[in-house]
């Protein structure tokens, strides 16, 4: 077996059948379908059986514990295939999604993550923001576009991924630490060597809904964000001496310095755009005009500011004065 497909679910009976028919319509001939069971307590238990009885491809399994994070791993344990890819209950693919993914995933090897293109949908459920993070998450289709911009947000929607199943167990699998539990895995497995592209074609449809777990967890909250980043922002080669100069005073620039703070860093100074702005502290720490990087010279720059177009201006900037991505300075937001 090539390929099993790790679908948890928790009271998905609304949505279940549309996920599960579209698996049906697969072009890939021979796959699995691994069903966890987080304790469901509506009707979804009833439809999974169903569609078990009615094709051997699809099996239920109960997860060993409580939570997302133990059905994923319980899921992967379970999986019979070599590579496994992702998906959701609320969500749909493409009939050639599995084919696809698993031809590029067997060109890149398995220290790879294989994802493609998404719709958010239903159409009115989706926000300008979401529409926004949508187009953002596409246009990131090869490897150094994806890690160049893996600390902006998670470039990999998780219902879309594909990956090797013994390669994941052995980086350590998912890991339960508060944390979105997916971009957790992504900037650990990035920061581990592994290759990340896309598969340049919508195969996924990614359903927007209030209640998804997204929006409920706390794991998945800004703070969380801004901790994860920050745990593997301390990898990079260019931070080695802790030392840090942020390129944004707002509170976005404020959230992450604390957690880079507490993991050991040393802020030097906070660059804002407004002269009449700086001259400030942040923290004790000193906010200065941003033309006077230069004074600053050898300290790697986090740039960290969300208002709209900030992140090209910021770059456009940085890059202006001879500093280089990836090694001068990191985009994070």
């Amino acid at each position: 077996m090539l390929v099993s497909v790790v679908l948890p679910f928790k009271n998905e009976a609304r949505w279940l059948p549309d996920a599960l028919k579209s698996l049906k319509r697969q072009t890939l001939e021979r796959f699995e379908v691994v069903l966890v069971n987080d304790g469901s307590t509506d009707d979804s238990h009833r439809i999974v059986k169903e569609f078990c009885l009615g094709d051997e491809r699809f099996r239920s399994v109960e997860s060993e514990g409580a939570g997302l994070v133990n059905a994923l791993n319980t899921g992967l344990d379970a999986a019979g295939g070599e590579w496994v890819a992702r998906l959701d209950a609320d969500d749909f693919c493409h009939p050639q999604r599995l084919a696809l993914q698993l031809e590029l995933a067997l060109a890149l090897g398995e220290r790879s993550v294989v994802s493609c293109r998404v719709r958010c949908f239903p159409e009115k459920a989706v926000s300008t923001g979401y529409r926004s993070y949508e187009k953002w998450l596409n246009g990131l289709v090869s490897h150094d576009q994806i890690c160049r911009d893996i600390f902006v947000e998670s470039p990999v929607a998780h219902p879309s991924a594909f990956f090797h199943r013994k390669a994941v167990i052995e980086a350590g699998g998912y890991r339960d630490l508060g944390l979105p539990e997916d971009y957790e895995l992504w900037l650990r497995l990035c920061s581990m060597g592994y290759r990340f592209e896309k598969v340049p074609r919508v195969l996924l449809g990614w359903r927007e809904r209030p209640d998804r777990f997204s929006r409920r967890s706390p794991c998945y909250s800004l703070s969380s964000f801004y901790r994860t980043k920050a745990m593997y922002l301390s990898t990079l080669p260019m931070f080695r001496e802790r030392r840090v100069v942020f390129a944004g005073s707002g509170q976005t620039a404020r959230r992450l310095s604390r957690w880079m703070i507490a993991g050991g860093f040393r802020v030097e100074a906070f660059l804002c755009a407004d002269p009449g702005q700086a001259g400030g502290t942040l923290r004790g720490i000193p906010v200065v005009d941003s033309g006077m990087i230069g004074e600053y010279a050898g300290i790697p720059v986090v740039a960290a500011s969300r208002e709209q177009g900030a992140r090209e201006r910021i770059r456009s900037f940085l890059t202006a004065r001879g500093l280089v991505e990836g090694h001068d300075f990191v985009v994070c937001a």
